[in-house]
């Protein structure tokens, strides 16, 4: 199953060992680490990404489910850009793309407060004992969930609602006087740019999931290789 999954721990000490543990639970096969960083939450609020695999099969965390919850977790105050060339983080980052919900962000940011750094990762687990155990014993606690596709459904029913907005518009405008024509096409015309701009959106999304996937299913085929390899 694929998860989000974030261990915080009480110094980069303690999290360098975590983010050491997950990789190599990800090299005995034991779990597949498809992208992760490493974040930590400073006195005055500010959250820096002190290290992150932007350069794996996932590609950089920028506009990624990963990269939305870093955002996330930097709060109100915001986060700094910290050895991850290329990472930033702002409005994109919200949870409609994180895909884990508010009360998992709300468990962790309680968790998660000054002073304390994080490992924060995409991982494809199939039962949560290896992680949990390599994790607890370095001090680390554990925060997981399962990656939501709901906002695909949401997005549709966005996207439905102008549409019907659309067509009302346009049977108003067919009875409407010459004077109102005007308003209401000007109307339409905004309506329908934005329609395009949410259906090129959703393209864009569809695009990216797929690459995704299919850098997924590459890695995994990758690790099954490398482990028949090593039994041979």
């Amino acid at each position: 199953m694929d998860r989000m999954l974030v261990v915080v721990f009480d110094n980069e000490t303690k999290a360098y060992e975590g983010k050491k543990a997950l990789l190599q639970l990800d090299g005995e096969g034991s779990i597949s680490v498809y992208a992760y960083a490493v974040v930590a939450k400073h006195a005055d609020g500010t959250a820096t990404v002190k290290q992150g695999d932007d350069s794996g099969p996932l590609g950089t965390l920028v506009g990624t489910s990963l990269g939305s919850l870093i955002g996330l977790l930097g709060g109100p105050v915001g986060l700094a850009v910290g050895a991850t060339a290329g990472f930033a983080a702002g409005g994109a980052a919200d949870v409609y793309n994180a895909q884990v919900g508010e009360d998992f962000i709300d468990d962790v940011t309680k968790t998660l407060v000054p002073n304390k750094v994080a490992v924060v990762a995409e991982i494809e687990e199939d039962w949560t004992t290896p992680v949990d155990t390599r994790m607890e014993a370095i001090g680390g606690i554990v925060f997981r969930r399962a990656l939501s596709e709901v906002q695909q459904t949401l997005h549709e029913e966005h996207v439905a609602a102008m549409k019907a907005d659309l067509a009302q518009m346009k049977a108003e405008h067919a009875k409407a006087q010459a004077d109102r024509k005007a308003k209401l096409q000007e109307k339409i015309n905004q309506l329908d740019s934005k329609i395009q701009a949410q259906l090129q959106k959703a393209k864009d999304k569809r695009e990216a999931a797929e690459r995704k996937a299919q850098a997924k299913v590459q890695l995994l085929k990758e690790k099954a290789d490398a482990l028949k390899a090593k039994a041979s």
